[in-house]
C-alpha cells in the first residue's frame, strides 16, 4: 500500500513513516501543503493520504479542498491538534474521510489507514475458483450451480481467501481485511469461520489448507 504522509513535524514524521512502514506500507513524507498539492496532482501517487491540518503556508483544508476539486477520490485521513468540533466538520466537509485528533495511538492510526484503503480498493465483479464462484455485487456464492448460504463474515472470510487463492494469509491478516475499524474479532472465532466454510465448500474441488505457524491457502484439490 503506497501511503503519503503529509506532517511539518519532522519527529512525529518520522514515526508515522517507521510505524506504517512496519506494517508494509510504502511511506512518502511531505513537509508543507503546497509541496502535498503538487505532488497529489499527479495521478496514483499515493492509497491513502494521512494529512496533518496544521501545515505552514497552504493548511490541510485547503490541501483537501484542492484535491477533491480536482475530482480525485483517493482517502484522506486527516490529523489534527484541534479537537473542535467546528474543525472536524469543516475537514469532512472538504472531502476528508476521516480525522484523528492528537495525541493517538498508533495502533488506531494503523487500522484506520487500512480500513480507508479498503474501503476504496477496486472490487471484483466475480471470484472463482473449481466449482467455487462468488457473485461480489450480489453477494452470493455458488458450488457448481447450487447456492450456498454464508453469514455476513462468512462470506467476508471466503471473499478475502479467494481474493489470495494460492497464497498462505494469516488469520491477523484476515480479521485486519474484513472488520471495518472498531469492530472486534478474535483469532479463535477465524478458526470457526474457516471450520463451516470448509464443510460448505467441501464439494467445490477446492480445500482451505492449514499451513501451521502461518495460517491458511484456499488451493484447488489435485
Amino acid at each position: 500500500m503506497q501511503v503519503l504522509v503529509v506532517e511539518d513535524d519532522a519527529v512525529l514524521a518520522d514515526g508515522l513513516s517507521r510505524v506504517l512502514g512496519g506494517h508494509g506500507m510504502a511511506v512518502e513524507v511531505i513537509g508543507n501543503g503546497a509541496q502535498a498539492d503538487q505532488v497529489l496532482q499527479r495521478a496514483a501517487v499515493a492509497e491513502v493520504v494521512v494529512l496533518d491540518i496544521g501545515l505552514p503556508g497552504m493548511d490541510g483544508f485547503e490541501v483537501v479542498r484542492r484535491l477533491r476539486a480536482r475530482g480525485s477520490a483517493v482517502p484522506v485521513l486527516l490529523l489534527t491538534a484541534r479537537d473542535a468540533i467546528e474543525d472536524r466538520v469543516r475537514g469532512l466537509e472538504q472531502g476528508a474521510d476521516d480525522y484523528l485528533v492528537k495525541p493517538f495511538a498508533t495502533a488506531e492510526l494503523v487500522a484506520r489507514v487500512k480500513a480507508l484503503a479498503r474501503r476504496h480498493a477496486p472490487q471484483a465483479a466475480a471470484l472463482a475458483l473449481g466449482d467455487l464462484s462468488l457473485d461480489v455485487a450480489a453477494k452470493r456464492a455458488r458450488v457448481g450451480d447450487k447456492v450456498i448460504e454464508l453469514s455476513v463474515r462468512e462470506w467476508a472470510v471466503l471473499e478475502y481467501l479467494l481474493q489470495h487463492a494460492s497464497r498462505v494469509v494469516s488469520k491477523q491478516q484476515i480479521i485486519d481485511a474484513i472488520l471495518p475499524w472498531g469492530d472486534d474479532l478474535t483469532l479463535n472465532a477465524v478458526e470457526v469461520y474457516i471450520s463451516r466454510l470448509r464443510l460448505k465448500i467441501a464439494d467445490a474441488g477446492v480445500s482451505i489448507r492449514t499451513i501451521r505457524g502461518f495460517g491458511y491457502m484456499l488451493e484447488p484439490v489435485a
